[in-house]
């Protein structure tokens, strides 16, 4: 029996230092209203970030939505006799939950990876003229994304912040580690955390 009651009491510590270590990855630094909400690259997590940024556009606090690419390319389609980005698959997800597709427009480049991305980002902001940013991308890669952008848009008078997408895609803060996914999105991405800072 005491084997099983330390076993109990394992399970609940490790099930709690592992909810902590995944609500630390989730950052949203509230930007309210901006002149744009760009949506970060990801075809794993394309669903939840679309339809957050489709949300903060219906809401008004942002009237155009742009999209970056990273070159990933969905399924074959049959009727369009080709692999679709998904730079294209958001987009049109972007319009059936109400974003006109005036209002949806890419980011030029390829984005390589996060800090890659932060960059693009950067450039295609001041090309447009504007002077603030929401960054929608999935809960546990907000932190480093946040990193990414302020490290991106230093100097620039750019105002950014990130918006945390729920997640429809990512697994539970509390159930993370039963997964391989959940491996890669939260132990993962404390590695990734521990490189940016020491590489860029």
């Amino acid at each position: 029996m005491r084997a099983v009651r330390v076993a109990l009491v394992a399970l609940v510590a490790w099930s709690l230092v592992a909810w902590a270590a995944a609500r630390a990855l989730v950052v949203s630094p509230d930007l309210g209203r901006a002149d744009a909400v760009a949506v970060m690259a990801g075809s794993a997590a394309y669903l939840e970030r679309t339809h957050h940024a489709a949300e903060i556009y219906r809401e008004g606090r942002a009237a155009r939505v742009l999209l970056t690419n990273d070159g990933e390319l969905g399924g074959w389609s049959s009727a369009e006799q080709r692999n679709v980005p998904f730079v294209e698959i958001a987009a049109r997800e972007l319009q059936g939950r109400g974003v006109p597709a005036a209002s949806v427009e890419f980011v030029p480049g390829y984005a390589l990876g996060t800090y890659s991305e932060a960059q693009l980002l950067r450039r295609d902001a001041e090309s447009r003229g504007l002077r603030s940013l929401i960054v929608v991308t999935s809960g546990y890669h907000s932190r480093r994304a946040l990193w990414a952008l302020q490290k991106a848009f230093a100097g620039s008078g750019v105002a950014v912040g990130v918006d945390a997408a729920p997640g429809e895609e990512s697994p539970a803060p509390y159930l993370w580690w039963l997964t391989a996914r959940g491996w890669r999105e939260v132990a993962g991405e404390y590695a990734k955390l521990v490189y940016y800072r020491a590489h860029y």
